[in-house]
């Protein structure tokens, strides 16, 4: 197999044009990176939930009007498990765009193709204007979505976590993963606004197109800051070590293919809870119950900000109880709150808005030392490109299709269904992790020391 040279092709200039447009050029420190992974972590965030939010409150009336409501949603949300597909055909693809052109060219097509498929959803036109063309071009814009993310992967995750101190690594773990409750209250924040404050024939003609068009300034605001930081000195030394060398696939699914397969079950339990308690619950308030979207986006909103807390949390209680402990303790606790999934969100708006709380705060402490749980069972010359990988199919198995399934679950035998969706993700999470270690000792040789591998 051919070698490429990392230093035949570079996209230096462009990242160097992104450094002069910060003016001093001091070393970037770790709070600076950290920045970075969360500014990149919330754009990303807040264009996927844009679309979630829509695929319940827009797209069943806008695109699919033939179908009666419950269907209309099951065929929005069919669409919203399209970019998990191709997220991670999309870090095949844009692997290879690093591998020949360097980290800053693969990061801007990306993101770039993230703020474009983002944007132009804004300017969908009705199934009453030009028919199933309108159902298409949803669904290209949506693979569009799934194809940036794959290749939006940066690597600053990974060199966050590699400078953490050895008594700090949960809580470098957990600062990504502040991103996707800082996406998710944005984004609610903006339908919640429109919707309140719009009858609906104005929300369903402009009002809804509003946060999908300022997607793309977030998308560039986020690719600056994120080159910036790609372009440090830190970043390239870690790259001439190999630690964050994109490397072949098809090396990694032969030599460590059992990695990957762990990689996407050992975080399904907060995996799965994620879209549970944002899009699923929203869908069935809409649908089955008589309070207003728009009253109960705001109660999720509420709900992130507990779910951002909590993730703060996981970083300190990882630190003194160890990352693996702390999963599999968020996975026993999911599977408990499984089973009072039927009698909460059955509850009326009292026991809907528990659902919330308590869900927001499990996924916090479980999600937040979710990512890259077995990534240092990677050898280091594979850990970049294992890394994302295990992150796309994590996604697509854990969260991709979870808001289809538990609302075709719920129509199809009740809410007991959707509570034995969530029972069995924490039942898939304790089992990989079981495996995990037993692995780990296996093959101590090949694993971090300590808790560091998970």
């Amino acid at each position: 197999m051919a070698t490429v040279n990392p230093q035949a092709a570079s996209s230096a200039p462009l990242e160097h044009d992104a450094r002069l447009i910060s003016a001093d050029h001091a070393p970037v420190s770790s709070a600076e990176i950290a920045i970075a992974v969360v500014i990149g972590r919330t754009s990303e965030a807040f264009d996927f939930f844009v679309f979630g939010i829509a695929s319940v409150l827009v797209f069943p009336a806008l695109v699919f009007p033939f179908a009666d409501p419950l269907t209309a949603t099951l065929y929005s949300f069919a669409i919203f498990g399209l970019a998990f597909v191709a997220r991670p055909i999309g870090s095949v693809l844009f692997m290879a765009v690093d591998r020949r052109h360097g980290r800053g060219v693969k990061l801007t097509i990306a993101l770039f193709l993230l703020g474009t498929s983002t944007v132009a959803i804004s300017f969908l036109p009705a199934y009453s204007e030009v028919g199933s063309a309108s159902i298409i071009m949803l669904m290209v814009c949506r693979v569009g979505q799934g194809l940036a993310l794959g290749g939006a992967w940066d690597g600053l995750a990974s060199l966050l976590a590699l400078n953490a101190p050895q008594n700090r690594r949960g809580w470098y773990a957990m600062i990504p993963q502040l991103g996707h409750p800082f996406g998710f209250i944005v984004a609610s924040g903006l339908f919640a606004f429109f919707l309140l404050n719009l009858n609906s024939d104005d929300f369903l003609s402009w009002g809804w197109r509003y946060p999908f068009f300022v997607a793309f300034t977030i998308n560039v605001v986020a690719l600056f800051a994120r080159l910036r930081m790609v372009a440090t000195e830190e970043f390239a030394a870690l790259l001439e070590t190999r630690d964050l060398k994109p490397a072949y696939v098809s090396e990694i699914v032969k030599k460590q293919g059992i990695n990957l397969l762990l990689g996407a079950f050992v975080p399904l339990a907060s995996f799965a809870l994620f879209h549970l308690v944002t899009i699923f619950p929203l869908s069935y308030i809409g649908l089955f119950t008589d309070r207003t979207p728009g009253e109960f986006l705001l109660v999720q909103l509420e709900g992130a900000v507990i779910g951002a807390v909590a993730i703060t949390l996981s970083g300190l209680i990882a630190d003194r109880i160890g990352r693996r402990n702390l999963l599999g303790l968020g996975a026993g606790s999911i599977a408990i709150f499984s089973l009072f999934t039927p009698m909460l969100l059955g509850g009326g708006a009292l026991g809907q808005t528990t659902f919330v709380f308590i869900g927001f705060a499990l996924l916090g402490l479980s999600f937040g030392q979710a990512a890259g749980a077995v990534a240092s069972n990677f050898s280091s010359q594979n850990r970049y490109t294992g890394s994302a990988l295990t992150n796309d199919l994590a996604w697509l198995v854990g969260a991709g299709f979870a808001p289809l399934v538990a609302l075709a679950f719920y129509d199809r035998f009740g809410l007991w269904a959707v509570g034995a969706y969530l029972l069995s993700g924490a039942i898939c999470t304790l089992a990989a992790l079981a495996i995990n270690k037993r692995l780990e000792a296996q093959h101590s040789q090949h694993s971090a020391v300590g808790d560091d591998a998970l």
